[in-house]
């Protein structure tokens, strides 16, 4: 029998709760490159995902980059989330000072805090999402779409946000809209499940669930969402930093981006070092490597950036109003980006800064 939407819901949240639960135990407990409190000093208290759109904050706590370049008066306190949501209500609870996270539950946080909350000041990957279906569902051009379930990985998250547009783009209606076309929001995990027992059709996912979707689970990518965007460049995830902190602290955040910079550099240069770190990494904080050919798969689709790429974050939050996941009046994003101490950073290297 093939699960109500509503059942999927429940059953997805329980199964992202206990994952979120134990991962923060787990970051709690033990997270290579963090540190104690010092004697005298500052704690900065971070946020980021196990995952490779994450990768300066998995390899940069992971080998202490970050730690060194904040030196031993600060202590780096890390933990690691599994959704957005879960990162935004931390931060306004006072419970972290930065995180890695994506444009959307950035947006949410910004627009639900009447632009108090939070500021962007480095961007941290481009691309990295993309449209999956099982190759034996016959589906071929977007209308067969039609009559479909399609799953995306949490309700108004970046890759809902995105497939909903899409779809309202192609002339396929929703079906609590009147049409025939469904958008199951689940966990990454029970996308996964779901789609190996083909009780779903297609998925929107970020890397690397997209990878592992095509070579564990039977599926083609049906669109790379870079098509969608000029350039093939959209922002995935950036850094995000709390305003109390950003201003009571500049000077440690200009160290971090410093870091963070360096770090950007070293995925580029070298990126077979970069993926063994980073898989490495996600093992020992997850319990599971990825394969060589899904991390392959998924790094060739992703972008390591210091840039925001600020135009996809607004298209992104147009589109969230649209669907109805802003409230009723249109975002107002203006003071969103603090980018001063990261063109600061990147003057202070020979490069060019961020308009």
């Amino acid at each position: 029998m093939i699960p109500t939407p509503t059942a999927l819901l429940r059953g997805s949240r329980r199964s992202a709760l206990r994952a979120a639960i134990a991962l923060v135990v787990a970051a709690l407990l033990a997270v290579p490159g963090c540190s104690r409190p010092p004697q005298s000093g500052v704690v900065i208290r971070v946020g980021y995902f196990p995952n490779i759109t994450h990768s300066q904050a998995v390899i940069g706590v992971a080998d202490g980059t970050f730690q060194r370049a904040l030196g031993d008066n600060v202590a780096v306190r890390a933990r690691v989330f599994n959704a957005g949501p879960f990162v935004i209500e931390a931060l306004f609870a006072g419970q972290i000072d930065l995180a890695y996270v994506g444009p959307n539950p950035a947006i949410n946080g910004y627009v639900r805090s009447n632009g108090q909350a939070l500021r962007i000041v480095a961007g941290a990957t481009s691309g990295g999402a993309v449209l999956v279906v099982r190759a034996d569902a016959a589906i071929r051009q977007p209308a067969d779409f039609r009559g479909r379930r399609i799953a995306s990985p949490q309700l108004g998250n970046t890759q809902d946000v995105a497939l909903r547009r899409w779809l309202s783009h192609e002339g396929l209606e929703l079906r609590e809209r009147g049409g025939t076309t469904e958008v199951i929001p689940v966990a990454n995990p029970d996308i996964f499940t779901l789609f190996q027992k083909k009780e779903i059709d297609a998925a929107w996912v970020p890397e690397p669930w997209g990878a592992r979707l095509v070579h564990e689970a039977g599926g083609r990518v049906f669109l790379d969402e870079r098509a969608l965007w000029p350039e093939g460049r959209f922002v995935t995830a950036h850094v995000i930093v709390r305003t109390a902190f950003l201003d009571q602290h500049p000077d440690l955040i200009s160290r971090w981006l410093d870091a963070h910079v360096d770090l950007t550099r070293r995925l580029t240069s070298d990126a077979e070092g970069a993926k063994r770190a980073v898989n490495a990494e996600i093992e020992h904080l997850t319990g599971r490597a990825f394969a060589a050919a899904v991390l392959d798969d998924a790094w060739a689709r992703m972008t390591p950036t210091w840039d925001p790429i600020r135009k996809s974050l607004a298209q992104s939050a147009d589109a969230a109003f649209r669907l109805g996941f802003l409230g009723d009046n249109p975002p107002k994003l203006d003071g969103i980006y603090d980018l001063r101490l990261l063109n600061r950073v990147l003057r202070g290297k020979g490069l060019p800064g961020i308009d």
